[in-house]
Protein backbone atom coordinates (compact mmCIF):
# COMPACT_ATOMS: atom_id res chain seq x y z
CA UNK A 1 0.00 0.00 0.00
CA UNK A 2 1.52 3.48 -0.86
CA UNK A 3 1.71 6.06 1.75
CA UNK A 4 -0.88 8.06 -0.30
CA UNK A 5 -4.10 7.95 -2.27
CA UNK A 6 -3.42 11.32 -4.25
CA UNK A 7 -0.32 13.00 -4.56
CA UNK A 8 -1.63 16.89 -5.54
CA UNK A 9 0.76 18.86 -7.84
CA UNK A 10 -0.16 22.42 -7.34
CA UNK A 11 -1.35 24.55 -3.84
CA UNK A 12 -3.69 26.50 -5.65
CA UNK A 13 -7.32 26.34 -6.36
CA UNK A 14 -8.26 23.36 -8.10
CA UNK A 15 -5.33 21.02 -5.88
CA UNK A 16 -6.26 22.52 -2.81
CA UNK A 17 -9.96 21.88 -3.75
CA UNK A 18 -9.41 18.77 -5.00
CA UNK A 19 -7.64 18.03 -1.61
CA UNK A 20 -10.43 19.12 0.53
CA UNK A 21 -13.08 17.05 -1.29
CA UNK A 22 -10.73 13.81 -1.23
CA UNK A 23 -10.37 14.75 3.07
CA UNK A 24 -13.76 14.67 3.34
CA UNK A 25 -14.01 11.08 2.12
CA UNK A 26 -10.78 10.25 4.62
CA UNK A 27 -8.40 9.90 1.23
CA UNK A 28 -4.76 10.34 1.93
CA UNK A 29 -3.52 13.46 0.42
CA UNK A 30 -0.16 15.08 -0.45
CA UNK A 31 0.13 18.27 -1.85
CA UNK A 32 3.33 19.91 -3.31
CA UNK A 33 4.34 23.02 -4.80
CA UNK A 34 7.17 24.91 -6.47
CA UNK A 35 6.77 27.93 -4.76
CA UNK A 36 7.33 28.65 -1.42
CA UNK A 37 3.53 29.41 -0.44
CA UNK A 38 0.11 27.95 -0.88
CA UNK A 39 -3.29 29.09 -2.97
CA UNK A 40 -1.11 29.76 -6.55
CA UNK A 41 -2.43 32.94 -8.03
CA UNK A 42 -4.77 33.41 -5.24
CA UNK A 43 -2.26 33.96 -2.65
CA UNK A 44 -2.45 37.04 -0.71
CA UNK A 45 0.65 38.65 1.42
CA UNK A 46 -0.20 40.33 4.66
CA UNK A 47 1.37 43.79 4.23
CA UNK A 48 0.35 45.10 7.96
CA UNK A 49 -2.94 44.82 7.51
CA UNK A 50 -3.19 44.98 3.61
CA UNK A 51 -4.05 41.52 2.23
CA UNK A 52 -2.17 42.04 -1.40
CA UNK A 53 -3.14 40.18 -4.56
CA UNK A 54 0.67 38.99 -5.18
CA UNK A 55 -0.60 37.43 -8.52
CA UNK A 56 -3.26 40.08 -9.45
CA UNK A 57 -6.58 40.99 -8.87
CA UNK A 58 -9.45 38.25 -8.23
CA UNK A 59 -12.67 38.80 -7.30
CA UNK A 60 -14.74 35.65 -6.35
CA UNK A 61 -18.06 35.46 -8.92
CA UNK A 62 -20.75 33.32 -9.63
CA UNK A 63 -24.01 32.27 -10.33
CA UNK A 64 -24.12 29.02 -9.03
CA UNK A 65 -25.49 28.38 -5.36
CA UNK A 66 -23.98 24.77 -4.83
CA UNK A 67 -20.17 26.70 -5.41
CA UNK A 68 -21.15 30.05 -3.54
CA UNK A 69 -22.64 27.97 -0.64
CA UNK A 70 -19.50 25.67 -0.67
CA UNK A 71 -17.07 28.75 -0.42
CA UNK A 72 -18.54 30.22 2.50
CA UNK A 73 -19.07 26.92 4.01
CA UNK A 74 -14.82 27.59 4.13
CA UNK A 75 -14.69 31.18 4.82
CA UNK A 76 -16.86 34.41 5.51
CA UNK A 77 -17.29 36.66 2.40
CA UNK A 78 -17.63 39.97 2.36
CA UNK A 79 -19.90 42.41 -0.04
CA UNK A 80 -17.36 43.35 -2.09
CA UNK A 81 -18.91 44.50 -6.00
CA UNK A 82 -16.68 44.71 -8.54
CA UNK A 83 -17.03 48.19 -10.04
CA UNK A 84 -13.79 49.43 -12.08
CA UNK A 85 -13.09 52.61 -13.46
CA UNK A 86 -10.94 53.36 -16.93
CA UNK A 87 -8.86 56.44 -17.41
CA UNK A 88 -8.62 57.49 -20.79
CA UNK A 89 -6.22 60.68 -21.08
CA UNK A 90 -7.04 61.71 -17.93
CA UNK A 91 -10.71 61.51 -17.93
CA UNK A 92 -12.78 58.45 -16.04
CA UNK A 93 -15.23 56.27 -17.62
CA UNK A 94 -17.24 53.89 -15.92
CA UNK A 95 -16.55 49.88 -17.11
CA UNK A 96 -18.88 47.88 -18.12
CA UNK A 97 -20.19 49.87 -20.41
CA UNK A 98 -23.74 51.62 -19.05
CA UNK A 99 -25.71 54.83 -18.85
CA UNK A 100 -22.42 56.08 -16.74
CA UNK A 101 -20.23 55.19 -19.45
CA UNK A 102 -22.26 57.00 -22.33
CA UNK A 103 -23.51 60.31 -20.26
CA UNK A 104 -19.22 60.38 -19.72
CA UNK A 105 -18.95 59.54 -23.32
CA UNK A 106 -21.54 61.49 -25.31
CA UNK A 107 -23.52 63.07 -22.78
CA UNK A 108 -26.61 61.00 -23.40
CA UNK A 109 -29.36 60.85 -20.36
CA UNK A 110 -31.82 58.50 -21.59
CA UNK A 111 -31.13 54.50 -22.71
CA UNK A 112 -32.97 55.76 -25.94
CA UNK A 113 -30.44 57.98 -26.68
CA UNK A 114 -27.51 55.89 -25.98
CA UNK A 115 -29.05 53.15 -28.14
CA UNK A 116 -29.22 55.37 -30.86
CA UNK A 117 -25.84 56.70 -30.52
CA UNK A 118 -24.33 53.22 -30.67
CA UNK A 119 -26.18 52.33 -33.68
CA UNK A 120 -25.26 55.35 -35.21
CA UNK A 121 -21.66 54.76 -34.25
CA UNK A 122 -21.86 51.17 -35.60
CA UNK A 123 -23.09 52.27 -39.13
CA UNK A 124 -19.71 52.18 -40.45
CA UNK A 125 -19.13 48.60 -40.50
CA UNK A 126 -23.22 47.72 -41.36
CA UNK A 127 -23.02 44.93 -44.25
CA UNK A 128 -19.63 44.01 -43.33
CA UNK A 129 -18.17 40.79 -41.73
CA UNK A 130 -15.02 41.95 -39.22
CA UNK A 131 -12.03 40.18 -40.17
CA UNK A 132 -10.36 41.60 -37.10
CA UNK A 133 -10.60 42.21 -33.78
CA UNK A 134 -11.23 46.01 -34.25
CA UNK A 135 -14.02 45.72 -37.14
CA UNK A 136 -15.77 42.96 -34.35
CA UNK A 137 -15.22 46.29 -31.50
CA UNK A 138 -16.74 48.80 -34.13
CA UNK A 139 -19.55 46.01 -35.66
CA UNK A 140 -20.54 45.80 -31.54
CA UNK A 141 -20.09 49.20 -29.86
CA UNK A 142 -18.65 51.70 -32.57
CA UNK A 143 -15.73 53.52 -32.96
CA UNK A 144 -15.56 56.05 -29.90
CA UNK A 145 -15.84 53.01 -27.08
CA UNK A 146 -13.76 50.80 -29.61
CA UNK A 147 -11.16 53.81 -29.71
CA UNK A 148 -10.94 55.37 -25.63
CA UNK A 149 -11.40 51.73 -23.62
CA UNK A 150 -10.62 48.88 -25.88
CA UNK A 151 -8.05 49.56 -28.14
CA UNK A 152 -5.32 50.42 -26.35
CA UNK A 153 -5.97 48.16 -23.69
CA UNK A 154 -6.33 44.96 -25.81
CA UNK A 155 -3.27 45.97 -27.69
CA UNK A 156 -0.97 46.41 -24.75
CA UNK A 157 -3.07 43.00 -22.95
CA UNK A 158 -2.11 40.57 -26.73
CA UNK A 159 1.24 42.75 -27.36
CA UNK A 160 0.14 43.16 -30.89
CA UNK A 161 -2.10 45.34 -33.04
CA UNK A 162 -6.10 44.82 -32.40
CA UNK A 163 -6.06 44.49 -36.68
CA UNK A 164 -3.82 41.70 -36.08
CA UNK A 165 -6.46 40.10 -33.51
CA UNK A 166 -9.19 37.56 -34.72
CA UNK A 167 -12.36 38.80 -34.03
CA UNK A 168 -13.59 35.82 -32.12
CA UNK A 169 -11.56 37.32 -29.11
CA UNK A 170 -14.67 39.62 -28.50
CA UNK A 171 -17.71 37.63 -29.47
CA UNK A 172 -19.57 39.96 -27.45
CA UNK A 173 -19.03 43.24 -25.68
CA UNK A 174 -21.71 44.08 -22.37
CA UNK A 175 -23.78 47.01 -22.82
CA UNK A 176 -26.05 47.89 -20.00
CA UNK A 177 -28.61 50.00 -20.37
CA UNK A 178 -28.59 51.03 -16.68
CA UNK A 179 -26.97 53.30 -14.21
CA UNK A 180 -25.15 49.99 -12.66
CA UNK A 181 -21.37 49.67 -12.29
CA UNK A 182 -21.45 46.27 -11.00
CA UNK A 183 -18.69 44.38 -13.43
CA UNK A 184 -20.52 41.22 -12.89
CA UNK A 185 -24.02 40.01 -13.45
CA UNK A 186 -23.70 36.98 -11.23
CA UNK A 187 -26.04 36.54 -7.84
CA UNK A 188 -23.19 36.06 -5.95
CA UNK A 189 -19.92 38.33 -5.24
CA UNK A 190 -17.58 39.17 -2.86
CA UNK A 191 -14.08 38.51 -1.54
CA UNK A 192 -12.68 36.18 1.86
CA UNK A 193 -12.75 38.25 4.90
CA UNK A 194 -8.90 38.34 5.69
CA UNK A 195 -7.65 37.40 1.95
CA UNK A 196 -7.99 33.89 -0.01
CA UNK A 197 -5.48 32.56 2.08
CA UNK A 198 -8.03 32.02 4.51
CA UNK A 199 -10.05 29.78 2.10
CA UNK A 200 -7.36 28.12 0.70
CA UNK A 201 -6.04 26.94 3.72
CA UNK A 202 -9.23 25.64 5.41
CA UNK A 203 -9.42 23.23 2.02
CA UNK A 204 -5.69 22.00 2.47
CA UNK A 205 -6.43 21.18 6.45
CA UNK A 206 -6.72 17.49 6.01
CA UNK A 207 -3.74 17.27 3.44
CA UNK A 208 0.11 17.05 3.67
CA UNK A 209 1.37 20.10 2.44
CA UNK A 210 5.56 20.23 1.28
CA UNK A 211 6.50 23.41 -0.43
CA UNK A 212 9.34 24.54 -2.57
CA UNK A 213 10.16 21.05 -4.65
CA UNK A 214 9.79 20.49 -7.98
CA UNK A 215 7.61 17.62 -9.11
CA UNK A 216 8.79 17.19 -12.25
CA UNK A 217 12.64 17.40 -11.07
CA UNK A 218 12.27 14.06 -8.97
CA UNK A 219 9.01 12.44 -10.94
CA UNK A 220 10.01 9.03 -10.91
CA UNK A 221 10.52 9.11 -7.16
CA UNK A 222 7.20 11.62 -6.35
CA UNK A 223 5.29 8.87 -8.21
CA UNK A 224 6.14 5.87 -5.58
CA UNK A 225 4.28 7.97 -2.54
CA UNK A 226 0.75 7.90 -4.35
CA UNK A 227 -1.75 5.90 -6.06
CA UNK A 228 -2.76 8.72 -8.24
CA UNK A 229 -1.81 12.02 -9.35
CA UNK A 230 -3.31 15.07 -9.64
CA UNK A 231 -1.22 17.60 -11.75
CA UNK A 232 -2.29 21.29 -12.38
CA UNK A 233 0.57 22.32 -13.91
CA UNK A 234 1.66 23.17 -17.75
CA UNK A 235 0.49 20.08 -19.75
CA UNK A 236 3.57 20.76 -22.18
CA UNK A 237 5.76 20.75 -19.79
CA UNK A 238 4.56 17.50 -18.17
CA UNK A 239 5.31 15.71 -21.45
CA UNK A 240 8.55 17.84 -21.50
CA UNK A 241 7.38 20.02 -24.62
CA UNK A 242 7.20 17.08 -26.98
CA UNK A 243 5.39 18.78 -29.20
CA UNK A 244 6.69 22.25 -28.24
CA UNK A 245 5.70 24.58 -26.39
CA UNK A 246 2.07 26.58 -25.94
CA UNK A 247 1.85 30.21 -25.50
CA UNK A 248 1.24 32.63 -22.84
CA UNK A 249 0.64 35.73 -22.23
CA UNK A 250 2.10 36.59 -18.52
CA UNK A 251 2.20 39.57 -16.08
CA UNK A 252 5.18 41.68 -14.39
CA UNK A 253 3.53 44.05 -10.63
CA UNK A 254 5.58 46.72 -9.62
CA UNK A 255 4.42 47.11 -6.04
CA UNK A 256 4.64 50.47 -4.47
CA UNK A 257 3.97 51.37 -1.02
CA UNK A 258 2.49 54.83 0.17
CA UNK A 259 2.30 56.77 2.98
CA UNK A 260 -1.31 57.83 2.07
CA UNK A 261 -4.39 57.18 3.44
CA UNK A 262 -5.88 56.78 -0.04
CA UNK A 263 -4.31 56.74 -3.61
CA UNK A 264 -7.15 56.09 -6.03
CA UNK A 265 -10.18 55.99 -4.29
CA UNK A 266 -11.46 52.49 -6.15
CA UNK A 267 -9.40 49.18 -5.90
CA UNK A 268 -9.19 48.77 -9.70
CA UNK A 269 -8.13 51.19 -12.30
CA UNK A 270 -7.66 50.25 -16.06
CA UNK A 271 -5.59 52.43 -17.55
CA UNK A 272 -6.86 52.34 -21.57
CA UNK A 273 -4.32 54.50 -23.73
CA UNK A 274 -1.75 52.29 -25.70
CA UNK A 275 1.25 54.79 -24.55
CA UNK A 276 0.93 53.80 -20.91
CA UNK A 277 2.37 50.56 -20.21
CA UNK A 278 0.67 49.44 -17.59
CA UNK A 279 -3.02 48.41 -18.30
CA UNK A 280 -4.02 48.52 -14.47
CA UNK A 281 -3.59 50.00 -11.35
CA UNK A 282 -4.92 47.81 -8.37
CA UNK A 283 -5.27 49.40 -4.50
CA UNK A 284 -5.38 46.36 -2.71
CA UNK A 285 -6.86 48.05 0.29
CA UNK A 286 -10.71 48.62 -1.58
CA UNK A 287 -11.14 45.01 -1.70
CA UNK A 288 -11.94 44.47 1.95
CA UNK A 289 -12.81 47.92 3.05
CA UNK A 290 -9.32 48.63 4.68
CA UNK A 291 -9.37 51.77 6.67
CA UNK A 292 -4.98 51.73 7.11
CA UNK A 293 -3.17 55.34 7.27
CA UNK A 294 -0.85 54.09 4.35
CA UNK A 295 -1.80 51.93 0.88
CA UNK A 296 -0.37 50.16 -1.52
CA UNK A 297 -0.35 49.52 -5.17
CA UNK A 298 0.22 47.07 -7.72
CA UNK A 299 0.53 48.19 -11.55
CA UNK A 300 0.25 45.35 -13.87
CA UNK A 301 2.88 45.46 -17.43
CA UNK A 302 1.39 42.54 -19.30
CA UNK A 303 4.16 40.94 -21.72
CA UNK A 304 5.42 37.75 -23.61
CA UNK A 305 5.40 34.82 -21.93
CA UNK A 306 9.19 32.91 -21.95
CA UNK A 307 10.09 29.95 -19.94
CA UNK A 308 11.08 30.96 -16.00
CA UNK A 309 7.69 33.80 -16.44
CA UNK A 310 4.64 32.89 -14.94
CA UNK A 311 1.76 31.58 -17.55
CA UNK A 312 -1.21 33.56 -17.26
CA UNK A 313 -3.53 33.60 -20.02
CA UNK A 314 -3.46 31.11 -22.79
CA UNK A 315 -3.24 32.32 -26.45
CA UNK A 316 -6.41 30.01 -27.71
CA UNK A 317 -5.74 30.40 -31.54
CA UNK A 318 -5.60 27.49 -34.04
CA UNK A 319 -2.12 26.65 -33.58
CA UNK A 320 -1.94 26.50 -29.83
CA UNK A 321 -5.42 24.62 -30.25
CA UNK A 322 -3.99 22.00 -31.94
CA UNK A 323 -1.11 21.97 -30.36
CA UNK A 324 -2.87 21.37 -26.57
CA UNK A 325 -5.16 18.86 -28.76
CA UNK A 326 -2.02 16.80 -29.30
CA UNK A 327 -1.08 16.65 -25.68
CA UNK A 328 -4.58 16.36 -24.03
CA UNK A 329 -5.31 13.16 -26.63
CA UNK A 330 -1.86 11.93 -24.30
CA UNK A 331 -3.20 13.06 -21.29
CA UNK A 332 -6.11 10.94 -22.17
CA UNK A 333 -4.40 7.88 -22.35
CA UNK A 334 -3.14 8.61 -18.80
CA UNK A 335 -4.95 6.00 -16.23
CA UNK A 336 -3.41 7.38 -12.95
CA UNK A 337 -3.18 11.03 -13.52
CA UNK A 338 -5.66 13.37 -13.44
CA UNK A 339 -5.15 16.61 -15.26
CA UNK A 340 -6.62 19.98 -14.42
CA UNK A 341 -7.12 23.64 -13.90
CA UNK A 342 -6.07 26.35 -16.22
CA UNK A 343 -2.29 25.31 -16.86
CA UNK A 344 -3.47 21.45 -17.37
CA UNK A 345 -6.61 22.14 -19.65
CA UNK A 346 -4.86 25.26 -21.34
CA UNK A 347 -8.50 27.57 -20.84
CA UNK A 348 -8.88 30.52 -18.84
CA UNK A 349 -11.11 29.52 -15.73
CA UNK A 350 -12.77 31.89 -13.48
CA UNK A 351 -12.43 30.37 -9.57
CA UNK A 352 -15.89 29.34 -9.79
CA UNK A 353 -15.30 27.48 -12.73
CA UNK A 354 -12.38 26.02 -11.00
CA UNK A 355 -14.70 24.75 -8.12
CA UNK A 356 -17.62 23.04 -10.00
CA UNK A 357 -15.24 20.94 -11.54
CA UNK A 358 -13.90 19.47 -8.95
CA UNK A 359 -17.18 19.01 -7.03
CA UNK A 360 -18.39 17.50 -10.09
CA UNK A 361 -15.59 14.80 -9.34
CA UNK A 362 -16.29 14.28 -5.91
CA UNK A 363 -18.45 10.97 -6.56
CA UNK A 364 -15.43 9.44 -8.23
CA UNK A 365 -12.52 10.79 -5.75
Amino acid sequence: MKQYDYLIVGAGLYGACFAHQAGLKEKRCLVIDRREHIGGNLYCRNAEGIHVHQYGAHIFHTSDREVWEYVNSLAEFNCYINSPVAIYKDRLYNLPFNMNTFYQMWGVRTPAQAVAKIEEQRAEMAGRTPVNLEEQAISLVGRDIYEKLIKGYTEKQWGRACTELPPFIIKRLPVRLTFDNNYFNDAYQGIPVGGYNVLIEKMLAKADVRLGVDYLAGKSDWDTLADKVVFTGMIDEYYGYRFGKLAYRTLRFEEEWLETENFQGNAVVNYTEREIPYTRIIEHKHFEFGTQPHTVITREYPGEWCEGAEPYYPINDTRNDRLYKQYSDLAAGEENVIFGGRLAQYQYFDMHHVIKQVLQLKSTI
